[in-house]
């Protein structure tokens, strides 16, 4: 099975309801021992930063054209402990109510992430913002340029205008 390293982050400005984007790296080796990167970048209207977060590990995931071994890096602690504390079980067997009986919050997307990590074996690993991997660092940028970019709609979408984002349809 193929290992790959997933690196993601999100940004909304700062701003909960603020414009937001995503940065995620995809890193794998291949048979001849080649490292290999895929960058996606994209920016949407308006958003909280832990739906860009969620997003930026989908998106990620949907790339994969074959069932991997994934390790997913995110500074995220509510994209890694969702999974590695079974929040997700928990939320599901609630009706997708909290134990607090409220509403989970970006149900959509949790389902949608359930639906990306399927084919795959994933392990979540949890890395320090601002003070973890140098890729992680990356995707903030990549995320914060796509964030920063509400200028040309694509797909009804925005395309980051900056040199560092890659954005791919």
């Amino acid at each position: 099975m193929t290992k790959v390293k997933i690196f993601s982050d999100g940004s909304a400005r700062g701003n909960p309801d603020g414009p937001g984007g995503y940065g995620a790296i995809i890193q794998f080796v291949d048979s001849k021992g080649e490292l290999h990167e895929k960058e996606l970048s994209e920016g949407f209207e308006q958003t909280s930063n832990n739906r860009m977060e969620l997003l930026g590990a989908i998106v990620a995931l949907e790339n994969l054209n074959r069932p991997c071994e994934v390790d997913l890096y995110s500074d995220s602690s509510y994209l890694v402990k969702a999974f590695n504390e079974h929040w997700i079980e928990s939320w599901i067997r609630n009706g997708w109510k909290t134990s607090s009986k409220d509403p989970v919050k970006n149900q959509d997307l949790w389902e949608r992430l359930l639906k990306a990590v399927e084919p795959h074996t994933v392990h979540f690993h949890w890395v320090k913002g601002h003070n973890g991997h140098p890729e992680n660092e990356r995707c903030d940028k990549l995320a914060t340029a796509a964030a920063d970019s509400q200028f040309e709609k694509i797909n009804g979408k925005y395309d980051a205008k900056c040199a560092e984002a890659h954005f791919h349809h």
